[in-house]
Order: structure tokens, then C-alpha cells, then sequence
């Protein structure tokens, strides 16, 4: 079959362009998505007296039996038709030649791709990627749920800093994806704007109705600017960029449950389903699938930097360069979901170390703050608190005591205002306990209860 565009040409093209410039290869992960915004289109056509209603008829019904042999291995796409809306087309042609030609009318493959990777981003979005997220979150709550009383080590710069409950520090990570959540969300607003009209970029002399398609379509907006409607993919790299603050996120969490693994820590055991071992030392357990969600997170940020580098310089409108796109976007999507999917289920297996944790939390001088909050308690200024606290911790150390091990005459040698209600502070529990102001560590079970509400755990109940 000759090339849909081939009218002004009078030689073949190379073999080698075909292959250099295609990308069925890839972009026929959008076949549902062109299929539906041609249906749209063709409706629109139809409404406008722009093709008949017969022709609009045929012409769905046509792509609808392409939709049933796609959908079921039976369509042969084709490398020299270049791309999934040609290869689509000439289907479409192939079986109605008469108004198959007619679909191609007011619409350019500029604008047809613009909106088959909306489209393309707002099902992904709203049915698989927030749900994977939400469901990661649950998890995560439910595990917090049964760890309200189990007690670990806070740390800032890596060091022992304070008590804080495992519910706790699990409960940043679901604040953090909840973050994810509103980005992802709030995208949805520039993903959802039609470009279908816009044509190659200067519109159509056509009597077409874009409200009407972005109705069909259930579009929220219509872009204003046919030049840019075919020229934006800011929709594309702030997906991206969403989605490298998700794995930057992921991958936080994916270090602390390396680091956490370790015999050093020996904080928690992950599951053999999900570790692997080493082909020369039978004794490691490795825990390769945390690692590489690391790794892949640096993958995310490639394809972020890539888009951003294909777009830096292109003049309006459309450029071929913006095929370039897609194959990272695809990449992206697919790492993100895969790596959802991955660490929700190694998460549900995880051990924790309850004994280790809560020993660890108590080491350190970790009570330190709670000693200078005390003498805050007392009228002391905190400046003189902090002082006299540095004070006691240094004599402590200089004598291999920890602070619970000193007498009360011990503790009245750097201040007159420590009495024997001292002792019940400086244990972890009531550290822990004592910490409620909103969002703190002794406020946990609040925390749960809004988080809970907010992914919707009180209506699956």
C-alpha cells in the first residue's frame, strides 16, 4: 500500500528511513486511544454535515471490528505505515475505501497524537496508577495499625536523634505518597484538554465543533491556541517529573529497608520471595528488589531530563523530534507500576525486629530532648536547658553511665530544679507518649485515623 501522504512524492522511501523513523514499535500501546478519539471524531463529523450519518456508521463500526482484532492478536501492524494512527487508517480504508478516506478530514497526525497520549495518560492515571498508590498506602496504614506500641530509633544525618514509634516513621512515607496523589491529580487539569481541531496547527477552514468533541470525549477543557495545542508536551514532562518525586520517594523508602536488612541494623527481615542469594557465598540473602527500585528511580530521572532536552529547543509547532517522547513516557509508566506493584507486595512480608528496634531506640542518649524539656517544664529557659542537658550527657559519657543511671544527687550537681519525677520521664515509653502535639510521634493513632479516611479505609470496612 502507497503511503497516505505519499501524494507529492515520486520516489519510494528508503528501507532504511522506514526503520530510521517508525514507531508502531511502540506507539501501538495508544491503538485504543486512537481508536477511540477517531470514533469521537468521526461522530463530530457527522454532526456537523461534514460526512453523512451512514458514513459516520460505517466508518465506527469498521473501527470497532479493528478494536476486536487488535484486542485479540489478529491485526498486523505494519513498519512502513509508520505509526499506529496510519496503520489504523489504512485499516479502516482498506476495509471502507469510500469513507474511510473521510476520517483524515479537520484532524492532522499532529493533533491526533496529542490527544491519543491524553487520552493515553488519563486512563493510566485515574484507573492504574492512583489505585496503585492508594493501595500502597493501605498497606502501609494497616502495618502502622499493628506497630502503634512498637518503639525504634528517630534519626537526623543518620545519627540516633530521638525516640518515635515504627507506626510513625511509616506514616511519613504514606504522607509523602499522598503528596504523590494531589501532584498526580492535580495534572489531570492540564492532561484533560483537548487538541483534537487544532489540525496541524493553524485549524481548519472546516465548520468543525470542538465542544462537542471534548464532550464525547469527556474532555474538562479545549486548547485555546491551535499552534500550541500540537506543540505542548508539558503534560508529558510533568508526568514525568510527578513521577520521579514518586520514585525519589520509593526509593527512600527502598534505602531504609537495604540499610535496615543489614546485620548491622538487623531492623527487619524480608521475605526469601522477595531477596535473592549470591552464585559464589551460599550464606547472603541479597535484597536485589529494593536495590533496583533505587536503580530504576535514576532511570525515571533520565526520561525526565531526556523530554526535557528533546523540548528545550524546538520552534513552534510540531517537530518530528517529539516522537522522542513517548519511548520514555512508555518507559516511565511501566517502571512506576511495576515498582508499585513490587514493593506493596514485599512490604506485606516484611519481619520486624521488635526486640532490636526498641533496644536500639533506648541507646544513644535518645532521651536528651525529654531531660531539657523537663527542665523547660521547671521555668528553666530552654538556651540554659539545652546547656545544662550537654553538661549531663557529657559527664555521662566520660563515665560510661547513661541518664536513667544517675542519682538524684548526680542530677541536682548541674541543677537544683531536677527532682525524682525525673525518673519517669526518661524512660522511651514515656518519650514516646509524651509527644502529642499534632503530628507527633504520641498522636499517632490520630494520624491513622485521618489517613484512613483519607484513602478510603473506612469505606472498605
Amino acid at each position: 500500500m502507497s503511503k497516505l501522504w505519499s501524494g507529492r512524492f515520486t520516489e519510494e522511501t528508503a528501507k532504511s528511513v522506514e526503520q530510521f523513523t517508525e514507531s508502531i514499535s511502540f506507539d501501538k500501546r495508544l491503538w485504543a486511544d486512537d481508536i477511540r478519539g477517531s470514533i469521537a471524531h468521526a461522530e463530530m463529523l457527522s454532526k456537523q454535515g461534514i460526512i453523512t450519518e451512514e458514513e459516520a456508521k460505517e466508518i465506527i463500526d469498521r473501527l470497532r471490528e479493528i478494536e476486536r482484532e487488535i484486542d485479540n492478536n489478529k491485526f498486523e501492524f505494519d513498519e512502513a505505515l509508520e505509526d499506529i494512527h496510519m496503520n489504523i487508517e489504512a485499516a479502516l480504508i482498506k476495509k471502507y475505501p469510500e469513507a474511510g478516506k473521510k476520517l483524515h478530514t479537520a484532524r492532522s497526525r499532529n493533533d491526533q497524537v496529542a490527544l491519543d497520549i491524553r487520552l493515553y495518560l488519563q486512563d493510566l492515571t485515574e484507573q492504574r496508577l492512583l489505585r496503585l498508590i492508594i493501595e500502597f498506602q493501605k498497606t502501609l496504614i494497616t502495618v502502622a495499625q499493628t506497630n502503634i506500641d512498637t518503639i525504634m530509633p528517630g534519626y537526623t544525618h543518620m545519627q540516633r536523634a530521638q525516640p518515635v514509634t515504627l507506626a510513625h516513621h511509616l506514616l511519613a512515607y504514606v504522607e509523602m505518597f499522598e503528596r504523590d496523589k494531589e501532584r498526580y491529580t492535580d495534572a489531570l487539569k492540564r492532561i484533560n484538554t483537548l487538541p483534537l481541531g487544532a489540525c496541524a496547527l493553524a485549524g481548519t477552514t472546516l465548520n468543525i465543533d470542538r465542544k462537542h468533541t471534548a464532550e464525547l470525549l469527556k474532555f474538562s477543557r479545549i486548547a485555546d491556541n491551535s499552534i500550541d495545542a500540537v506543540s505542548d508536551r508539558d503534560f508529558v514532562i510533568e508526568f514525568i517529573s510527578n513521577s520521579s518525586i514518586l520514585m525519589m520517594h520509593l526509593s527512600r523508602m527502598a534505602e531504609e529497608l537495604v540499610l535496615w536488612s543489614t546485620k548491622e541494623f538487623s531492623f527487619i527481615e524480608i521475605s526469601d520471595a522477595y531477596t535473592t542469594g549470591s552464585s559464589i557465598m551460599p550464606q547472603k540473602k541479597n535484597p536485589d528488589v529494593a536495590e533496583l527500585i533505587r536503580g530504576k528511580t535514576g532511570r525515571v530521572y533520565g526520561a525526565l531530563v531526556s523530554i526535557l532536552t528533546t523540548m528545550k529547543a524546538l520552534p513552534l509547532a510540531y517537530n518530528r523530534d517529539m516522537q522522542e517522547d513517548k519511548e520514555p513516557l512508555f518507559d516511565v509508566i511501566d517502571t512506576v507500576t511495576n515498582v508499585l506493584h513490587v514493593i506493596n507486595d514485599m512490604f506485606k512480608h516484611i519481619k520486624f525486629n521488635k526486640e532490636r528496634l526498641r533496644k536500639t531506640a533506648a541507646e544513644g542518649f535518645s532521651l536528651a530532648t525529654d531531660l531539657a524539656e523537663y527542665l523547660v517544664t521547671k521555668k528553666m529557659p530552654f538556651r540554659e536547658a539545652h546547656e545544662v542537658t550537654g553538661n549531663i550527657v557529657k559527664y555521662c559519657i566520660d563515665n560510661s553511665k547513661d541518664l536513667h543511671e544517675l542519682t538524684i544527687e548526680g542530677f541536682k550537681g548541674f541543677s537544683d530544679l531536677i527532682e525524682n519525677d525525673i525518673y519517669s520521664r526518661l524512660t522511651i515509653e514515656a518519650s514516646v507518649r509524651g509527644r502529642k502535639s499534632f503530628g507527633g510521634t504520641g498522636e499517632v493513632e490520630e494520624q491513622i485515623k485521618r489517613l484512613r479516611k483519607k484513602v478510603g479505609m473506612e469505606r472498605d470496612e
